[in-house]
């Protein structure tokens, strides 16, 4: 009875352990980003026709961006390591825990990055993969290894590797890259700066201790705020484009005028009273907002479909 428990025991610690491991190997990919990443991809899919996009482009569009992304991600853990060690909201990652080990970590992110290249260049189109790779190495390399350690500008900068992905999923579909799909590209980098400097500020001390030049770390916290205001206005004023060019409608125009109303409101609270609590909830709602706009202009592209599809349910 008791060889029999012992058994069971050890079973029951291979099993959790087992699980463990899967599950760091999960959170070395960013998996919330990444999420993020994959729908605004997906939803830029969508924009590029008026129709449906064909199941085969969408499935292994999604599948090799997502891919990607996590590469990215990967190694984007792996290259930092040292300062996610000293950072508290970084040091329970697999990598400063030793949940992963360096050799695995590093062919597991190159495992998906090779996973993504075949299947985006064997299955979509050689562009989205050239642009996927260039992405992934604006991130994973530009931006980590030299852009992040180098100035505080870093994440105006290094924001157009983040906000390639609705441009990923317009050239898989349609080959090219359109005026339109640019003018997604300009949301998600005007997004970028106040989304992250709201973290920024309330983790500035652990930047600071991590000897990472983040606009707060050097040139305080009144000029981040500052800098936080102009960006949110410029994000609002660039909201709108899709509706003055047309690829947007009246739907879109209110909601995204509503949307980065309030994102503006948290901006401009955080400036006039700071508090670190505000400051999270600022970043809690910029991605809130972003994942809202985006999900704004698929209904509003495919508005007519679904009315007359909810029309034909109740007839």
């Amino acid at each position: 009875m008791a060889v029999m428990k012992a058994q069971a025991s050890t079973t029951s610690h291979g099993s959790s352990s087992s699980g463990s491991t899967v599950h760091a190997y999960y959170e070395l990919t960013k998996p919330r980003v990444v999420a993020l990443i994959v729908f605004t991809a997906i939803v830029g899919m969508f924009l590029s026709v008026d129709g449906m996009v064909p199941v085969s482009i969408l499935i292994s569009g999604a599948l090799g961006i997502g891919l990607s992304a996590a590469s990215g991600a990967a190694f984007n853990h792996l290259l930092d390591r040292r300062a996610d060690q000293i950072m508290a909201r970084t040091s329970g990652r697999p990598l400063p825990t030793g949940m992963v080990e360096t050799t695995p970590a590093i062919v597991f992110a190159a495992g998906l990055a090779v996973a993504s290249m075949l299947i985006l260049v064997a299955m979509v189109n050689t562009l989205t993969a050239i642009l996927s790779f260039a992405s992934m190495i604006g991130y994973a390399v530009v931006y980590t290894v030299w852009l992040k350690h180098a100035t505080p500008q870093n994440i105006v900068i290094g924001g157009a590797a983040g906000a390639m992905p609705p441009v990923l999923g317009w050239t898989a579909v349609t080959g090219e890259v359109a005026s339109d799909a640019l003018l997604l590209f300009l949301i998600i980098f005007c997004w970028t700066p106040p989304h992250f400097w709201a973290l920024a500020l309330y983790r500035q001390e652990e930047y600071a201790a991590a000897g990472i030049p983040m606009l707060p770390v050097t040139h305080g916290r009144r000029y981040t705020l500052l800098q936080m205001v102009l960006y949110t206005v410029l994000l609002l004023a660039v909201s709108v484009l899709p509706f003055a060019t047309g690829m947007s409608g009246g739907m879109y125009f209110v909601g995204a005028l509503v949307l980065g109303v309030i994102f503006l409101i948290f901006v401009v609270r955080l400036y006039r009273n700071y508090s670190d609590a505000l400051s999270r909830q600022t970043f809690g709602y910029s991605i809130q907002y972003l994942a809202m706009l985006f999900a704004l202009m698929l209904i509003d592209h495919y508005q007519i479909p679904l009315r007359d599809f909810l029309v034909s349910l109740f007839a």
